[in-house]
């Protein structure tokens, strides 16, 4: 009887919860879609340096081979037993896992999710997330209260779209640019920057911190969402950049004006896809918009590189619609409640978990 006429079994599905940071989630984000292979074991652990946690990851493995790694820390109460994604707000609070991850497996990762915790938050992720979605399809037949709030709505810009269209920008747009470059160019020589990788030093990151000292964000806010400040989120970035594999995700465009720093644009780019993570400038030369003036160059430079997407994330759509940005999916923030009585409490509270979200609007 030849191998052929052998009914293959499934693969063999078991799930283990452990203690700290999983050596195992690298070798499952590098089997990850693209969009998701920055979620690696330094970029949980810079955020658990950063923000505080200890953490416990659940590994599920087909067939001997790690497929989802999923990173949890405790919060609230501890007799509460609630938990949470650990990472950045920015891109999204997602996990990895591999593209070839079943319904076995993610029936595995909830079985062994009720024994470590009565609710898992998870987010923000966006519709559709290659990770969250299938568990949350998973709980919801598993009878878990799953519960969800709105976040923002995401804009996205199709760079190949653009490619096709012919010119991008437009010759008007180019020579309004060229028109604020010369005066920008009065206030001194400019230099423009693009740094990934090793280039990516501490110098960079202070050069957008000072930017962002001097920006709205500092002056209209308390400035802790400034991403590169001490005070702000400048400690898990740092962090993750010393991973070089993450290092080598994260890109800075950065404009100086007689050796200042005046304008900076951070991604992650993905594959194909390019996360714009912040973008801010000196308002000292918001007269010649600096800050417009350098994403255009760095979205040029992107479609040069082969960048498909741009992610503009959340927050203000007026100038992501001026570029052509049009509205992705949208973000959202979730709750998994173990079945019982967990569960019948969180599905009497959901009405609490949605009010603390924003107003999801939709488009006409």
């Amino acid at each position: 009887m030849s191998l052929s006429e052998f009914e293959r079994l499934p693969p063999a599905t078991r799930a283990v919860a452990l203690d700290g940071l999983s050596g195992l989630i690298d070798l499952v984000a590098e089997s990850s879609p693209a969009s998701h292979r920055f979620l690696r074991f330094q970029w949980f652990a810079a955020a658990l340096s950063a923000y505080g946690g200890r953490a416990r990851t659940i590994v599920v493995e087909a067939d001997g081979e790690p497929v989802i790694a999923l990173p949890m820390v405790g919060f609230g109460p501890g007799p509460a037993r609630l938990a949470a994604v650990p990472g950045s707000y920015w891109p999204f609070r997602s996990f990895p896992a591999s593209s070839s991850a079943g319904t076995d497996a993610y029936a595995a990762l909830l079985g062994a999710l009720g024994d470590e915790v009565n609710a898992l938050r998870i987010g923000p992720v966006y519709d559709g997330d290659a990770a969250a979605a299938p568990l949350l399809a998973a709980a919801r037949a598993g009878g878990w209260a799953v519960l969800d709030r709105f976040v923002a709505h995401s804009y996205l810009l199709d760079m190949t779209a653009a490619r096709a269209g012919g010119t991008w920008p437009r010759t008007s747009t180019l020579k309004k640019n060229r028109f604020h470059e010369k005066h920008l160019a009065d206030h001194g020589p400019l230099d423009w920057h693009f740094l990934s990788g090793e280039a990516l030093t501490a110098d960079a990151f202070d050069a957008s911190a000072s930017i962002e000292r001097k920006s709205w964000i500092a002056v209209r806010t308390d400035g802790s969402d400034a991403k590169f400040t001490a005070a702000g989120h400048g400690a898990f970035w740092r962090g993750a950049a010393t991973d070089p594999v993450l290092a080598g995700m994260m890109w800075t465009a950065l404009l100086r004006i007689d050796g200042v720093p005046v304008a900076f644009s951070f991604d992650i780019n993905a594959g194909g896809l390019k996360y714009a993570v912040a973008n801010s400038y000196d308002p000292a030369f918001a007269k010649h918009s600096p800050g417009k003036l350098l994403y255009y160059r760095n979205l040029v430079r992107a479609m040069e590189d082969g960048i498909e997407m741009v992610d503009w994330g959340a927050g203000d759509s007026g100038y992501k619609q001026v570029i052509g940005a049009e509205r992705g999916p949208a973000i959202r923030d979730w709750l998994l409640v173990r079945p019982g009585l967990p569960a019948m409490l969180g599905r009497a509270l959901r009405h609490v978990w949605e009010r603390s979200g924003h107003v999801e609007v939709t488009q006409s």
